[in-house]
């Protein structure tokens, strides 16, 4: 069946007129719930010199967190064992919720680049880095830079970093 300009006029009508109808209910609806809804963050930023981590959705800053870094801060991770934590960007790609740091989220270290690097330099880049919480052995809040190159956050800065963050997310970390 084709629609003459006038059918296809008079189609488009009724919808926006139906769509106008149904809008103010959907708008209503949104509503109720914009004191709640959080959007998912699709973006986290690490400023190591400044030790804060920011989370980003849709451009807007939405949450920071002080952190922790690697007992060897300065400067980007380059083997394993080298206490430092990775600079560069990098995805958030698994999680494990029965990390003996509260819970873990890991980051994709290393990249292709860091491993080309490493294999220039004839040693191993390591791996297994993570954004963390406190130690689920130890009590007390641990103070100063003390991770093996990982970043570690609060117990409830990660519970809020594992609501907010999927995995997928981007992570920039910067010096």
């Amino acid at each position: 069946m084709r629609l003459n300009a006038t059918s296809y006029i008079r189609l488009l009508l009724l919808t926006l007129a139906a769509l106008a109808l149904v809008a103010p209910t959907v708008t209503l609806a949104q509503d109720e719930f914009d004191d709640d809804f959080k959007p998912p963050v699709d973006l986290v930023v690490v400023m190591k010199a400044n030790r804060v981590m920011y989370l980003y959705a849709n451009g807007e800053m939405v949450e920071q967190f002080p952190i922790a870094l690697g007992k060897n801060p300065i400067g980007t991770k380059r083997k394993r064992g080298d206490n430092r934590t990775p600079e560069g960007l990098y995805y958030l790609d698994w999680r494990n919720p029965d990390s003996i740091f509260h819970r873990s989220i890991h980051i994709s270290y290393p990249n292709a680049r860091d491993r080309e690097e490493a294999d220039a330099r004839g040693v191993d880049p390591g791996d297994l880095i993570m954004i963390h919480g406190q130690p689920d052995y130890d009590d007390r809040e641990r103070e100063g830079d003390w991770t093996n190159g990982c970043i570690a956050v609060s117990n409830q800065a990660i519970d809020t970093i594992w609501d907010r963050v999927y995995d997928g997310t981007r992570i920039h970390i910067y010096p």
